[in-house]
């Protein structure tokens, strides 16, 4: 985990205001798909039983047997592990003067791309669906005018206060800079 204390290329004066990630949400969902897949051998087994099929007694179908379940749990709790690496290392760093954004890749590889907040356009927050709207999480997406054309923040907490902090801060950015003309204006509250 990246310490706010080191962020990466630390500027002079550079505070963390937000550090994001997706909502908790995406974890329950990761585990009820857990315990789904290990409800799948007890149900075959269930009806192994009820088939009157004994696997397990047989010295060379058990043996078999309990090879097979091991594979499989073991894929299973590999898969669910990679998963939450990837929850847990995907991570959005809002600071004062960039937004940092780190995305796992696969178990070995992670980018890190960088955003100084004087080059953001134009801020938009999305929330689809009931579940997204109860549980107040959703998307933001960032555009700029540089090489990488959009960031997005996917299933974060709060998407309307992330997009109203970033113009925000994108504003004082640019009046810091001097370049008021690029400032934007957040629309009004409903």
């Amino acid at each position: 985990m990246i310490d706010l204390k080191h962020l990466p290329n630390h500027e002079r004066g550079e505070e963390a205001i937000l550090f994001l990630r997706r909502h908790w949400i995406t974890v329950l969902s990761l585990a009820f798909t857990g315990v789904a897949l290990l409800m799948v051998p007890i149900l075959a087994y269930i009806l192994m039983r009820t088939l009157g099929w004994d696997l397990m007694g047989n010295p060379v179908t058990g043996a078999i047997a309990s090879l097979l379940l091991s594979s499989y749990l073991l894929l299973v709790l590999v898969i669910l592990m990679t998963q939450y690496t990837d929850y847990y290392l995907d991570t959005w760093i809002v600071t004062n003067h960039r937004i940092i954004n780190i995305e796992l890749m696969g178990l070995f590889s992670r980018t890190i791309s960088e955003l100084r907040l004087n080059q953001v356009q134009d801020v938009t927050s999305e929330t689809i669906g009931i579940l997204p709207t109860f549980l107040t999480y959703g998307n933001v997406y960032i555009q700029t005018a540089g090489t990488r054309e959009r960031f997005n923040f996917k299933n974060v907490d709060n998407p309307e206060d992330v997009k109203r902090v970033i113009l925000d801060l994108s504003n004082q950015e640019k009046r810091r800079s001097g370049d008021a003309s690029l400032m934007m204006t957040p629309p009004p509250v409903a």
